[in-house]
């Protein structure tokens, strides 16, 4: 049932991406219309289509960001006493046309073309179950295994002066935006975020109510941190925002935050004794999960962060700091009120502990005077309750203000039950004479024996075995070199010699020092041609003792040979469209190729290609070659003053070729 709703919510997904694209793709035909015409009642009519299509992407955007808030289908919450916590959604993306590419293959490496068939097929089959891992540690072996098989696929097929033609379009996970383009780098960053996103699902489905499923949690969430760490430090500007330096940042503070709160429940799950230490040591621990929270809240309101993450996100996590931070305060009056100094007790360690728990004592206050003094401890004790169940009342202030809160009952009752019982123990020990107390409690100071840290899992490091290995050694035959067609050669002995001598180092074989008159140079064979077959035996992976002992027994009537020879791969080929972003700040634009249809093709000018992991810094130049995608600003066009919610330029939608 739990696979059923999370692939729901997938297609749910899918298809409110596709209606985005649908709507901008809109808004690019009336934005040129309005440009286009001059017509006062045009544009009146074109600026009401407008407004209506971008209430629609509003309406969208809204909706996506409730499948992002969609807690639920992750966890069973009806059958858990624990809080809620936030899982990553996984990006989804198009599935990819590789017939394009073998256009390209058979012009590069088409030396065995034949057995690229197979290889597809099984390159195929891993793509497609990427796209629905497993939640699972066998979905995380999937997804690693193509992200360890992308570096061997970009070596063979993918070349800087020869555009592969196939491209890569994934979905932003936070807006639904999509990005394309040619470079596989958008592909290995893409499935590297969806394995830390899988890692996320999996600490949240996981058991919290026993060690050991609160123990695949934690790792879980520390192993997320880790691999959007990698991630971010790998892949340093790619074009998709949800990927971004400041977002990525973001997500890794989250990830920790909840590997926190997991050691924390961890700590309470055998139960907390009412005992003093016991009680102190629970009040830090509460407060370091109320400041890691306070982080990443403070994280989510920043721009433009907060303009892409959804309010349920920034919402928890604020209802979480005041939660645990209540928390800490309940622990540390429980410590002062329900634990007088005895003879038996040591005074020098409980005043240390209790200094320790304080920036700045409380009204100037000893520790030792606290702790020997009945009432003072009191006093203390009551307004550390008294922060408790303001800070309570606050997290279920917020907790009111968003509707996808709203609906998770679990953790109503939990800032409920935990509200009831700081306000019952406050209410046992208040007076009705005391209306002049108002001691502050100070914050108290976080402090764990046990930090979340990140963890680079080793799920990213699969040792794979090249599909297209029988293409021939990689260092050869890949698309940065260009190749003939296959030729066959009959080779005939002269004297017992055949014309030529042979060099490999260390392989393939290569015919060198070719006597251009012996039957072989007359037959096709050039100096320089590599052998890649001899009679029915593919020699590419072949030394030149084993290529020499196919040879050797060569009768009159001679054997065939089939040889490539290297063409020259100095010329550039033109491409229409190298990459293309959209719905991404200026900041993060990416610059997109073109060319004047009307010229012919071999007068076409064409801009050199961007680096994947280059800024837009050329969104300003107007040549009629480059085409950058910023967001437009239409202030000055527009018939209508009232601002319009921030989308992607859709002019780029008019190609469909990228479709």
């Amino acid at each position: 049932q739990a696979l059923t709703g999370r692939s729901k919510l997938q297609n749910e997904r899918a298809s409110i991406n596709q209606q985005i694209i649908r709507q901008m793709r809109m808004r690019a035909g009336a934005e040129n219309l309005l440009r286009a015409t001059s017509n006062n009642k045009v544009c009146e009519m074109v600026g009401l289509e407008l407004s209506y299509i971008n209430s629609n992407l509003q309406l969208l955007m809204e909706q996506l960001e409730g499948l992002n808030s969609s807690v639920d289908v992750y966890q069973n919450i009806q059958e858990t006493s624990s809080i809620p916590l936030i899982p990553l959604g996984l990006k989804e993306t198009k599935e990819m046309d590789f017939s394009v590419s073998f256009k390209v293959v058979q012009t590069s490496i088409s030396p065995l073309l034949h057995y690229l068939s197979i290889s597809d097929h099984l390159t195929g089959s891993l793509i497609r179950a990427c796209r629905t891992p497993s939640r699972n540690d066998a979905g995380i072996e999937t997804l690693a295994k193509y992200f360890s098989h992308m570096p061997l696929l970009e070596s063979r097929f993918f070349s800087a002066s020869r555009p592969m033609g196939v491209f890569f379009t994934w979905y932003d996970s936070f807006t639904g935006v999509p990005v394309c383009q040619q470079n596989p780098s958008l592909e290995k960053a893409s499935i590297l975020f969806n394995i830390g996103a899988l890692y996320t699902q999996i600490g949240t489905r996981s058991n919290r109510q026993t060690a050991a499923g609160l123990q695949v949690a934690i790792a879980a969430f520390q192993k997320a941190a880790g691999v959007l760490h990698h991630l971010k430090e790998t892949f340093t500007h790619t074009p998709s925002y949800d990927m971004s330096p400041s977002m990525l940042s973001m997500l890794i503070k989250l990830m920790l935050a909840q590997a926190q709160e997991c050691l924390f429940e961890k700590i309470a799950l055998s139960g907390i004794r009412n005992e003093f230490f016991s009680l102190l040591k629970m009040a830090q621990e509460a407060a370091k999960v109320g400041d890691t929270y306070d982080q990443v809240h403070q994280s989510m309101i920043q721009t433009p962060i907060k303009d892409n993450v959804p309010f349920f996100w920034s919402t928890m996590a604020q209802v979480k700091t005041n939660h645990y931070r209540s928390l800490a305060h309940y622990f540390l009056a429980t410590a002062l009120l329900d634990h007088q100094l005895r003879p038996s007790d040591d005074e020098d360690q409980q005043e240390k502990a209790l200094s320790q728990a304080y920036d700045a004592m409380p009204d100037g206050r000893s520790a030792l005077d606290i702790l020997r003094k009945r009432e003072e401890r009191r006093r203390v004790g009551k307004a550390h309750l008294r922060r408790a169940v303001m800070g309570h009342e606050q997290g279920l202030r917020i907790h009111g203000l968003c509707r996808h809160l709203r609906k998770l009952d679990v953790l109503q009752d939990i800032l409920q039950a935990s509200h009831k019982r700081s306000l019952a123990k406050f209410n046992d020990n208040d007076r009705e004479d005391e209306f002049t107390d108002y001691l502050e409690a100070p914050d108290i100071i976080s402090k764990t024996e046990h930090k979340a840290e990140m963890e680079s899992p080793m799920s990213t490091k699969v040792k794979v075995t090249d599909f297209f290995r029988r293409l021939g050694p990689l260092s050869v035959f890949s698309a940065k070199l260009r190749w003939t067609a296959p030729r066959t050669v009959r080779l005939r002995l002269e004297d017992r010699d055949l014309g030529f001598t042979l060099r490999g180092d260390p392989v393939p074989v290569q015919v060198t020092s070719l006597d251009p008159l012996c039957p072989a140079a007359v037959d096709g064979l050039k100096d320089g041609d590599y052998i890649v077959a001899v009679g029915d035996a593919d020699c590419k992976w072949m030394v030149v003792s084993e290529v020499m002992r196919l040879l050797k027994n060569v009768d009159e009537d001679g054997i065939d040979i089939r040889v490539v020879s290297l063409m020259d791969s100095g010329l550039p080929m033109p491409t229409k469209s190298a990459t293309y972003c959209g719905g991404i700040p200026k900041t993060y634009s990416m610059i997109c190729l073109a060319f004047d249809d009307d010229k012919s093709p071999k007068g076409r000018k064409v801009t050199k290609k961007g680096s994947f992991l280059s800024w837009g810094v050329k969104n300003h130049l107007k040549s009629s070659s480059t085409l950058s995608l910023p967001t437009a600003d239409y202030s000055g066009t527009l018939p209508w003053n009232k601002p319009c919610p921030t989308f992607p330029s859709s002019s780029s939608y008019n190609d469909p070729a990228l479709y």
